[in-house]
């Protein structure tokens, strides 16, 4: 069965606002399937939850990548609205978010907070830092102009929920799903989105410092796995000139006595030059197999289109 619009909202311990934010989803968007996946909550979201009227779920690995890789495994969908629990994000933008999906084809649709309320109206500077440095971040090194690379308020279309391979575990997921659709040419679209901070009684969970370490990691391992030529590229810049470091004193000290007094030096300025090459060469065979893995992924993506296809004539013909 295929849904028009699923509307998927990943919870840990979210009692204070999850029924606000079932309620505003319904309100937004009639016609959707509202469903709420408890990630282990110790509190009443699951019941309250379901109490509101929404499909609950559970996901017994904890993490916000694992709900939402169970939630894109388990649900079929024409459209796909993902929102945090939390109320920090208003609902009326969903009707737009979803039009751009239905109407204009788009794979993904950012809720773009950054444009919008969120400095004025988050209190956690490091977390405004981090978003600023995470942003600027993987728009220079995927040539990108995405606006919010962060915000948990997306919309996406069948092909994208299908094809994306979920790997991280936690709060990583926003900026893998970011990276995966730059690198793969899908039509990403912006809505500028109200942001609010949490209201009283809710407590985030995303640390800081713990959970910023692991994007920045997750960012330079997308990096490498999309972009291997240009990784090791500046990987191999840098050893060479490192082993100019070494040659140069060798080289001026040979035009002065006209002996090599350094010999050690010059055997470890070899070295460093081989492994140099190696790395040009591995990012040269590694970026060969990255074009081919994106074929491959091309020819996923139309028997997804195709399997869309025949949802969409089962659900008709029921």
């Amino acid at each position: 069965m295929l849904d028009k619009i699923a509307v998927l909202i990943p919870c840990y311990n979210e009692a204070p606002t999850i029924e606000k934010v079932v309620n505003d989803a319904r309100a937004a968007l009639p016609e959707a399937v509202i469903y709420v996946y408890d990630n282990n909550s110790t509190d009443d979201t699951a019941r309250i939850a379901a109490a509101a009227g929404a499909v609950v779920r559970k996901e017994y690995q904890q993490g916000k990548g694992n709900v939402i890789r169970r939630m894109f495994r388990e649900i079929d969908a024409s459209c796909y609205i993902l929102i945090d629990g939390d109320d920090t994000y208003p609902l009326e933008h969903a009707a737009e978010m979803a039009e751009r999906v239905l109407e204009h084809h788009a794979d993904m649709v950012v809720g773009d907070r950054l444009s919008s309320t969120y400095f004025s109206e988050n209190k956690r500077p490091f977390h405004n830092f981090g978003n600023s440095l995470v942003k600027g971040s993987i728009n220079r090194l995927f040539g990108s102009d995405i606006k919010d690379i962060m915000t948990g308020y997306r919309a996406f279309g069948y092909s994208f929920v299908k094809t994306f391979p979920v790997l991280s575990q936690g709060f990583e997921i926003e900026t893998e799903m970011t990276i995966h659709a730059v690198y793969n040419h899908m039509q990403i679209e912006n809505v500028i989105v109200d942001y609010r901070d949490r209201p009283k009684g809710s407590v985030s969970k995303l640390n800081t410092y713990s959970d910023g370490f692991k994007v920045l990691k997750m960012i330079l391992r997308l990096f490498k796995t999309y972009k291997p030529l240009a990784f090791f590229s500046l990987i191999a810049a840098g050893l060479m000139l490192l082993a100019a470091g070494f040659f140069i004193p060798v080289f001026i000290r040979f035009l002065e006595t006209h002996l090599v007094l350094q010999i050690p030096t010059l055997v470890v300025c070899g070295f460093v030059t081989l492994a140099a090459l190696q790395s040009f060469f591995a990012g040269l065979i590694l970026s060969n197999m990255s074009e081919n893995n994106r074929r491959d992924f091309e020819y996923q993506l139309q028997r997804t289109a195709d399997r869309y296809k025949n949802l969409q004539k089962e659900t008709d013909r029921e």
